[in-house]
């Protein structure tokens, strides 16, 4: 049995005392709660110490929202896999849709930064998904297994142990449209079969995949009801400490 994994992808969004603020608020709101998923929150770079502080004892888990693949070097408004980690990261989240359209990250790119991730010992949350083109042309298969083949190449077996993947449909991020429970189903179950055949049965049942797309304490249920949906990759909702809680209690 997979747990549920429901991570919060802050985004541009939240300075140290908003921080401050929404991790107090998440505190507060699952205390004395009972839900069955593992919490991650993923703020900027710059509350990342704080939070980590913040989090000490909680269980909540601490993420980043991007990394670069070098080491160190002059690659200047970059961070490290390491840097993160001296911060208290656990989790990053790379090939972020708008990672892919906005700073134009190509799937090799983001290969790299998942190989670099698992080699510093950082859990990736690797996302992929189809833009609303392409799911209208009827290529969003196509699409999600080439950015699963290629954004996985070279990892091993036991290196997708560490690895989370969310699904998320671009046209559903921030849009308030959401792939109905069967569409978002119908796509993990293809990952999850592509993932048989690129690294076996015993692997593909136990990762983890999220589903990330207007996600909210009403529509949790039934999407991460699903058999294939593991979770989710929050955006918007995740800014509100009793709508994220309201999604982990209805995971």
């Amino acid at each position: 049995m997979r747990t549920k994994v429901i991570a919060g992808n802050w985004k541009l969004n939240n300075d140290l005392n908003g921080t401050i603020a929404l991790i107090s608020g998440i505190k507060s709101g699952i205390a004395g709660k009972n839900f069955n998923a593992k919490l991650i929150v993923c703020p900027p770079f710059t509350s990342l110490e704080t939070a980590n502080e913040l989090l000490k004892g909680s269980g909540i888990g601490l993420g980043a929202q991007n990394m670069y693949f070098e080491e160190s070097g002059a690659y200047t408004g970059e961070i490290s896999a390491s840097m993160l980690k001296s911060v208290g990261c656990e989790y990053v989240i790379l090939g972020h849709s708008e990672r892919r359209t906005i700073f134009g990250e190509s799937d090799e790119v983001i290969n790299k930064k998942v190989k670099k991730a698992l080699a510093a010992g950082l859990k990736p949350i690797f996302c992929i998904g189809e833009t609303l083109e392409e799911r209208e042309s009827g290529v969003t298969f196509d699409v999600v297994k080439r950015q699963v083949v290629n954004g996985l190449a070279g990892i091993t077996e036991i290196e997708m142990d560490a690895v989370i993947i969310a699904y998320e449909p671009v046209w559903a991020i921030g849009t308030g449209k959401v792939a109905t429970p069967e569409q978002a189903q119908e796509v993990h179950a293809f990952i999850r079969a592509e993932l048989v055949k690129l690294f076996g049965a015993n692997v593909a049942e136990k990762t983890i995949i999220q589903y990330g797309g207007s996600v909210k304490p009403e529509n949790a249920r039934e999407l991460l009801g699903q058999p294939d949906i593991d979770g989710a990759l929050v955006g918007g909702a995740c800014l509100k400490a009793d709508s994220f809680v309201g999604i982990a209690v209805n995971a």
